[in-house]
Formats: structure tokens, sequence, C-alpha cells
């Protein structure tokens, strides 16, 4: 199980940008290895700092469940099974679309987090550079 590498992440990311570009949303774009840990960022010009972390985070969070962020966050609300999760993990749970995981031969190996736009359009940029690995 190998996770992406400073090489693939920077054409995921690449990706990433592109889709991007083409709705006119800067975006921080995030992607992390299968420990959860950072393996490149980029923060598009006119993106907001504050999705930094953010962007970040949602990569984690995809990482250390093995789920799409918006799904999780489907099943984090009030009166569903995962409310209260965005608490856990010293509050790195992002419970909003942005972030996939990445796959190889059937295992997940790192993900990818966005943020910067309106959900839609994080989860759309997260998934054209998920399609690039």
């Amino acid at each position: 199980m190998t996770s992406p590498t400073l090489t693939e992440a920077r054409a995921i990311i690449a990706a990433a940008e592109k889709h991007a570009s083409d709705i006119g949303q800067p975006m921080n774009i995030a992607v992390v290895d299968a420990g959860g840990n950072l393996v490149s960022h980029a923060r598009m010009d006119g993106a907001w700092i504050g999705s930094i972390d953010i962007s970040i985070n949602k990569a984690f969070t995809s990482r250390a469940f093995d789920i799409q962020t918006k799904d999780l966050g489907d099943n984090s609300q009030p009166g569903n099974q995962f409310y209260g999760i965005h608490a856990s993990n010293q509050g790195r749970i992002m419970i909003f679309a942005g972030g996939i995981p990445l796959t190889r031969d059937g295992n997940v190996v790192g993900a990818i987090g966005v943020s910067g736009g309106s959900g839609d359009q994080d989860h759309a940029v997260a998934e054209a550079g998920a399609a690039a690995f």
C-alpha cells in the first residue's frame, strides 16, 4: 500500500487547480498520505487564508475515516450515528464537503481536501483532483 508520492500529489493538486480555475473559484488544496500526514498543499491566488487549515483537515478527516467528508457530514447531524464526531481528534474533523479518499489497488492510501468555495464547489474540485490519481 503506497501513499501518494510528492510528484503524484502535485499532479492531483494541478488537476484540482485546473477545475477550480475553470469555475472561477480560488481554492486551498491539500493531499495527505496513508497516515493522514500532509504531502503537499497549494493555496491558489486569492483563496481564503482561513481555508488553509480546513483543506488540510478535510484531507485528514477523509483519510482518518476512509470516507468522503460530505458523507460523514450527512451522518453527523443531530440524531444520526456520528453526531458530535467533529469534536474528536482535537477538533480536526471536518464534516462538510471537500474531502475524498485516494485509493490504489482498492486500498485507501491518502486523501485530498479542498476548501474555499461552496460545499458543492469544494467537492467537485476534490473529485477532479482525485480523478487524476
